[in-house]
């Protein structure tokens, strides 16, 4: 057997959830408007199933609303606008594109790690390695 007929072998092995690029959702957030302001009840629980830290992700977020908010004590965030849930949904999405899922083979199982001055995205299932995008 030849090298491709080998990896053809290998492949049709496998389970078809390692081909899968969707394993996961990102959670919708929850939350309501209290006067002027945007509360959020479950953005640190979205930030633990990204496995990224609440307050950088919040800060990316905010800076892409172009607004300030907060992390409570109590978890929630506040956030100093109304602000609709699907822009702050895009906003997540837009971070986790960035930040979470891997640019070779689209799985969430990455970790940031910092060398020297830089920050990379390393990718648990693959191996790739490449710079973080934003500033973090």
């Amino acid at each position: 057997m030849d090298y491709q007929e080998l990896l053809k072998k290998a492949r049709k092995d496998l389970p078809d959830s390692v081909f899968e690029k969707e394993r996961f959702e990102i959670p919708k957030v929850r939350g309501h408007v209290q006067g002027n302001r945007t509360i959020l009840s479950n953005f640190v629980q979205i930030a633990d199933t990204l496995r990224r830290p609440a307050d950088h992700m919040l800060k990316f977020v905010l800076k892409e609303l172009a607004t300030p908010g907060e992390i409570k004590r109590n978890g929630s965030v506040i956030i100093g606008s109304k602000i609709q849930a699907s822009r702050i949904n895009e906003r997540i999405k837009k971070y986790a594109e960035q930040f979470v899922l891997c640019s070779e083979c689209g799985k969430p199982d990455t970790k940031i790690e910092r060398e020297g001055g830089f920050a990379y995205v390393k990718c648990q299932a693959c191996g790739a390695k490449y710079p973080v995008k934003a500033k973090i």
